[in-house]
């Protein structure tokens, strides 16, 4: 069975500053071995306790270790966290406040932290390339907040996990040694403390140190000042009240740590219009654990009084708030539903009228109270106690119901859903026949089931394809556009969105905006011109931490512009078009997108005869001339680049080069996987003249059986071959054409 691993999610600090000092080296010599005391009383000067700073004080503690002695310091990623502020401790008792996130990574869940300091002990890396099973380690950390302990025990394997490879390791790992270094009998840094497993204490996991070696020649820095507003609720959207910790990520909302107001209660109110009776409020919502409570509240005050509704210990409950403590609540009604499903996702939605307040879970009404104590004031997400919860699709309206579907329309989509499914229910028979005899009712119940199921799953692929079919026409319209008018940001959400549903394009036009919002003012960008451009590279890439993937750059996500802003990792293409729209809203002018071999980059010329200076985005913004050599080595040594070359791109080849990376990653060797097929009607909707993507696609149909459709690409190419195509090859089409036609459909 496959082990379950829980992160040992604690609290730490951030930072930002020079390159640092490495570490030495390791030595191929191997001194002898010293022993677990030697190699503690060696390294301990060298480890820290990081303690992630709230308004009452300590809110998370892990461990960390120093990397270089002016003040880096090597930890995890989710001992960091966000929001708080972070302090390093030494085994001597100095205190450090973090300066900036240096370098950071998600995927591998690495930081390094900077902090004002000189003289510090740096730890020896080693090549963890060279860990072997069986080789005896010691860990130093803080488990449980007892600072600076030390455990020993043997390296069981290696394994791959989440897509890293990791070091398994034999020895107890507790809360607080997250990020604490993995030893060798040396003193050399192996690893760093990462998971645990829930089967057993003496079994756990490290990341490799040669992951972290690539945040140390690769930073991405970011000053304390921002590192604190990764996340942070947009105040001009929301207010939060009485404590807590309120941040958001993509299309979520979350909420964690305990609340200042009575009985643990933390809200976060919505600064849009506030609503008149009548009025409805909805969020979907999923709590982390069901003795926690969260859900909506309205009718606030900004204070003590209000209206909340909310799951709380797998009921669902309807109270009005009258004051700070629980003598001043009044719990209208608690009530049970099978609406509610504990551990899922749950929609909520109240109505307010002027006397009457009505509630519903997941569409179902299942609370009917008459009050009319408070008609004004905002709403919002409310959350008691301690367990966090998760918010998404907040909504005010005055009738959030879904609306009745027009009987002709429902006509049409009922006939179609119809002819769709494999095979409709039977109608015959009712269920007392069935059960006049169990053994007959088990085969056909099962039967039933299964039916169900089949065209349950069905249903689910039509509707990606409806999604993905409307999204495509969305893009083609766009791209339908002048050159000058296409939104090439909106194009590049548009393609995000086709592959989930759930990316909201104007939340990350929005979060643009502030960004625009932070330069527009400045002296340096006011000039234009080549100072504007070394601006924004400044406020993207050693403000803001945006970086080129180091270790996994044909993870999908760094082809999505919602997980770019998200992470503020990409590859070359999405970083540039960022870049773009960044530079288009600040009226930066003369940038262009450049399309080179294997690299894409940013143009900027300071007229339209003037050479282009590149900006390498995958490398911090990076300026170069096309006789660089990182330039020249991009081309064919037998072409001229200054032929081949550096024409600005325009916006419909940047998208349709971002859609070509999102197939390289499906496509397997052959680039003829059924995974491909989306991404090919992405393409012939926005140019259905392609005809190499409607061979490739057929190919592709033909390989999967699907006869009809391989011959429907066939016929549209031989409708109108291209000038490319030979007499041979067309009737080589011709033939396939024929043999498609005698087989079976």
């Amino acid at each position: 069975m496959r082990l379950l691993l829980t992160a040992l999610l604690l609290a730490a600090l951030p930072l930002v500053a020079k390159q640092p000092k490495p570490a030495p080296a390791s030595s191929d010599a191997s001194p002898a071995d010293e022993g677990a005391t030697r190699v503690a009383e060696q390294v301990k000067p060298s480890l820290v306790k990081i303690t992630q700073m709230g308004r009452e004080g300590a809110d998370g503690l892990g461990s960390g270790f120093v990397i270089s002695e002016d003040g880096l310091i090597a930890t995890n990623l989710h001992v960091v966290g966000q929001g708080r502020r972070l302090q390093v401790e030494t085994s001597d008792g100095k205190t450090f406040e973090v300066k900036a996130v240096h370098a950071s990574d998600y995927h591998l869940d690495l930081a390094i932290l900077k902090v004002e300091a000189k003289g510090l002990k740096a730890l020896t890396l080693a090549d963890s390339d060279k860990a072997r099973q069986g080789q005896p380690i010691v860990a130093m950390g803080n488990p449980q907040g007892l600072a600076f302990s030390v455990v020993q025990g043997v390296i069981s394997a290696t394994r791959e996990i989440e897509g890293n490879s990791m070091i398994q390791v034999a020895m107890p790992i507790e809360q607080g040694n997250s990020g604490g270094p993995l030893l060798d009998r040396q003193g050399r840094v192996l690893g760093l403390l990462t998971l645990k497993s829930m089967r057993t204490e003496n079994l756990g996991f490290a990341m490799p140190v040669n992951a972290l070696k690539k945040l140390i020649a690769k930073p991405n820095p970011v000053p304390m000042d921002r590192w604190l507003t990764i996340g942070v609720m947009d105040p001009r959207l929301w207010k939060t009240l009485m404590g807590a910790r309120w941040t958001q990520h993509s299309t979520i909302i979350k909420s964690e740590l305990q609340g200042e107001g009575f009985g643990g209660r933390t809200q976060c109110l919505w600064q849009g219009v506030e609503p008149v009776v009548p009025f409805e409020v909805a969020v979907s919502v999923k709590l982390d654990e069901e003795s926690g409570a969260s859900g909506l509240v309205f009718c606030s005050d900004g204070g003590d009084k209000g209206y909340g509704f909310y799951p709380t210990a797998g009921q669902l409950r309807l109270t009005r708030f009258d004051g700070p403590d629980v003598f001043s609540w009044t719990p209208f009604q608690t009530v049970e539903s099978p609406a509610y499903h504990p551990g899922e996702w749950n929609d909520l939605r109240v109505r307010v009228e002027e006397k009457h307040i009505t509630c519903f879970v997941n569409g179902q009404k299942v609370i009917e109270q008459d009050d009319e104590e408070y008609r004004s004031g905002r709403a919002g997400l409310c959350r008691f106690r301690a367990p966090g919860a998760q918010y998404k699709n907040f909504r005010v309206g005055s009738d959030l119901t879904d609306k009745p579907i027009p009987a002709e329309i429902a006509g049409q989509v009922t006939k179609a859903l119809d002819a769709y499914a494999a095979q409709p229910a039977s109608k015959e028979g009712t269920l007392d026949a069935l059960l006049s005899d169990a053994a007959v009712s088990h085969r056909l119940v099962v039967e039933r089931a299964k039916k169900l199921e089949q065209e349950a799953a069905a249903l689910r692929r039509l509707d990606v394809a409806l999604q993905q079919k409307n999204t495509a026409r969305a893009l083609s319209r766009e791209l339908a556009k002048p050159e000058d008018k296409i939104d090439l940001f909106h194009a590049a959400l548009l393609i995000a969105k086709h592959d989930n549903a759930n990316v909201d394009p104007a939340m990350y036009h929005r979060v643009v905006d502030r960004m625009v919002d932070e330069l527009k003012a400045d002296a340096e960008i006011k000039k234009g011109g080549l100072p504007a451009v070394k601006r924004l590279n400044r406020y993207l890439f050693e403000e803001n931490g945006f970086h080129g993937s180091r270790h996994d750059y044909d993870n999908i996500a760094n082809r999505y512009m919602n997980e770019v802003l998200d992470d503020r990792e990409g590859l070359p293409i999405t970083l540039a078009v960022l870049y773009l729209e960044l530079g288009r809203k600040l009226g930066i002018q003369g940038l262009s997108g450049e399309g080179l071999p294997g690299r894409f980059m940013v143009g900027w010329r300071k007229s339209e005869s003037s050479p282009v200076t590149l900006i390498d985005v995958f490398e911090g913004g990076t300026l170069l001339s096309v006789d660089d050599q990182a330039v020249q080595a991009l081309f064919d040594p037998r072409a001229d680049p200054a032929e081949e070359l550096l024409r600005p791109a325009s916006k419909k080849s940047i998208v349709v080069r971002m859609i070509n990376n999102l197939m390289g990653v499906v496509g397997g060797d052959d680039g003829l996987r059924t995974e491909m097929v989306p991404y090919l009607n992405l393409m012939l909707e926005i140019d259905p003249g392609s005809w190499r993507q409607r061979g490739q696609r057929a190919m592709i149909r033909m390989r999967g059986k699907d006869v009809a459709g391989a011959k429907e690409d066939i016929g549209k190419i031989l409708e109108s071959p291209p000038p490319e195509m030979d007499e041979d090859q067309i009737q080589q089409l011709q033939r396939m054409f024929q043999q498609l036609g005698e087989g079976p459909h």
